[in-house]
């Protein structure tokens, strides 16, 4: 290992402080995350999606919008589209996907999405403005040109979007060129989120997903050429054969191309739920310790580059809108990660999509036969949710202010749900006394604050206030925090 590696790496007990910035800070301590390291949700919702139940229907989400009909205050809708097809699997994918070469498939899929769409449209009141929308997959570029402009032009004949609306896909890189790029600007889509992971060929080849720095770059062009907002690149560190060496020369390449965002996930090895993970051979994973040292230096190299660390695995500039607004407390953990629309329902279209109206959340079948199934009965293809309770929403408000503000305004919370903090949170807040002894969080009578020491940990303080957890109520295999 060179030397220019060697001074970015922590050692596993001395605390290493990257550049901070006047907005947000955050500490590495591969120590202290090893002593909190567990398993546990990622809270995109909550309660999380292993709590819905399938006696929440399509009935039931009729009635949750018919409520939103009536509700004067509505505000505008995020939609989000599932696309699921793939043409190639990467081994790592834990997504709902469908893997084919038959784009016919996607032709025929489409036809659904646009009768699922003409459906909800029905049912829908007046208060059809869409602030935000994100096409997600799978590949939504596995989909022919035609049939995007067609579920694009499906989608505006239902819904009012605003002049400055938010239009994000997701795109394989392999997948489209500078005419696909322009194609996809022509449409209205003005963000976009493109798959990296690691440029080193091992790597690539151990995943299945061999594409070049070239073609990535060449598509990050064309997208501000064609005048995209905002390009996010997602990358991924534990993966196989995966070293500090090769992924540093992997950040050089990203941080050249000065993208907007930066995701930065954990590989979760969980080869007994997600079938294609079965072919990684488990020799190839580094290390835990390893694996620290390569999450030790994206965090240096990302914040002395200038991004701040928005929350979870996402990190972003300064004059990003993700940053912007979690300086001025508009940021919100949604099925989608982080958004800056704090207000706005979600409507999810396709198989498997998961959406939130008023105090439920619902998702749509997870399976095409089901899917089609609902869309040629004429019913809504809802699978399962839920309804949330009081309970439910007065920590889904905790939640979201650590996640998304790395601190609880106490008063606030008080105000807002009628209780007493102290004595609601008592056994809560004994279990924070112990991570604040370990510096990771600071507990007073108006605020409860999380540390730069503890924001890398933010998910272990959540699930102190996750009482399906406390009550020992779990349903899903979770994945590592780090």
């Amino acid at each position: 290992m060179g030397d220019r590696i060697c001074n970015y790496l922590p050692s596993m007990t001395t605390p290493f402080v990257p550049a901070a910035d006047r907005y947000q800070s955050i500490t590495f301590e591969p120590a202290l995350i090893v002593k909190h390291q567990r398993s546990g949700p990622r809270y995109t919702s909550y309660p999380t999606a292993d709590r819905f139940v399938e006696s929440f229907d399509a009935e039931a989400f009729q009635r949750h919008l018919a409520q939103r009909r009536s509700d004067a205050g509505a505000g505008p809708w995020s939609v989000y589209v599932h696309l699921p097809f793939c043409a190639t699997v990467c081994y790592y994918c834990g997504c709902n996907r469908i893997v084919t070469g038959n784009t016919s498939r996607a032709t025929g899929y489409v036809d659904y999405l646009v009768r699922e769409i003409a459906m909800q449209g029905q049912r829908l009141g007046e208060e059809r403005t869409v602030r935000q929308m994100h096409w997600g997959g799978g590949t939504p570029t596995f989909v022919p040109y035609e049939d995007m402009a067609r579920l694009m032009s499906a989608l505006h004949g239902e819904f009012d979007f605003l002049p400055r609306a938010e239009l994000a896909i997701e795109i394989d890189p392999r997948t489209v060129d500078a005419t696909g790029m322009a194609r996809l600007a022509n449409l209205g889509f003005n963000r976009l989120s493109l798959g990296v992971q690691d440029f080193d060929h091992d790597v690539q080849v151990a995943v299945n997903r061999v594409q070049s720095e070239a073609q990535t770059l060449a598509v990050m062009e064309a997208a501000r050429h064609s005048g995209f907002r905002s390009i996010n690149v997602d990358l991924i560190y534990g993966l196989p054969r995966q070293t500090s060496t090769g992924f540093d020369r992997t950040l050089d390449k990203v941080l050249g191309a000065n993208p907007d965002r930066i995701a930065l996930y954990s590989y979760a090895h969980l080869p007994e739920l997600f079938k294609a993970q079965r072919q990684i051979d488990e020799a190839w994973l580094p290390s835990p310790a390893a694996k620290l040292e390569i999450l030790g230096l994206a965090i240096d190299r990302l914040t002395r580059a200038g991004y701040l660390y928005i929350g979870m695995d996402h990190f972003a500039r300064p004059d990003d809108e993700l940053a912007v607004a979690q300086r001025e407390g508009r940021l919100q953990r949604n099925f989608q990660g982080y958004s800056s629309n704090a207000d706005c329902d979600l409507l999810a279209f396709g198989v498997s999509g998961i959406g939130q109206v008023g105090a439920s959340y619902y998702q749509n079948y997870r399976d095409l036969a089901g899917y089609y199934a609902a869309v040629d009965r004429g019913v809504s293809p809802v699978q399962r949710g839920i309804v949330l309770s009081a309970d439910d929403t007065l920590r889904r408000a905790v939640m979201q202010a650590l996640l998304c503000r790395f601190a609880v305004d106490i008063g606030a919370i008080e105000t807002d749900h009628a209780i007493e903090f102290d004595r609601y949170f008592r056994d809560e807040l004994i279990e924070l006394d112990e991570l604040a002894q370990d510096g990771l969080v600071t507990l007073g009578r108006e605020r409860i604050a999380v540390t730069p020491r503890g924001r890398l940990l933010v998910r272990n303080i959540c699930m102190v206030f996750d009482r399906y957890l406390r009550e020992g109520k779990g349903r899903a295999r979770y994945s590592k925090v780090i």
